[in-house]
């Protein structure tokens, strides 16, 4: 039997990385991977995740070598990314069905439907936005 796939978005990761969650973080991300889940993404995760570690250097919370350390093992983990006109046109549709303020949530729950897979974040705003799915949301913090 084939484990269930997972989503997950940059505040996820960059959790695993900076907590204060990073320790629960962690013991989900090694129980999807023990179970043989497949982790999934849109394509816009790695820049996300580089505009967070910029926006934390700016404010003095990181140097650009930690950044840097921070970025390269986001980047290395096992995440499969997606990218597509089908995706984009998905994540348009979400975004205004949800009154979503950009698509760029909306490129996980897109990816999270197309696998059928739990969307995972750290993003109380996001859950909280889709509250009964679907995607169903798990909130780090919340359900880890």
């Amino acid at each position: 039997m084939d484990s269930p796939p997972v989503c997950v978005d940059a505040s996820f990761i960059l959790r695993l990385f900076m907590g204060p969650d990073e320790e629960t973080a962690w013991r989900l991300w090694d129980s999807w991977l023990a179970r043989g889940s497949s982790i999934h993404s849109p394509a816009l995760l790695g820049y996300e995740i580089a505009n967070a570690l910029h926006r934390y250097r700016r404010a003095g919370f990181l140097s650009l070598s930690s950044a840097d350390l921070v970025l390269d093992a986001a980047l290395s983990l096992p995440t499969r990314l997606h990218s597509g006109r089908e995706l984009h046109a998905r994540a348009l549709r979400l975004a205004a069905d949800l009154s979503l303020p950009a698509t760029y949530d909306a490129h996980y729950l897109a990816v999270a439907e197309q696998f059928g897979a739990e969307l995972w974040t750290a993003d109380a705003r996001l859950a909280a936005q889709v509250p009964d799915g679907p995607p169903p949301v798990g909130l780090l913090g919340r359900d880890g």
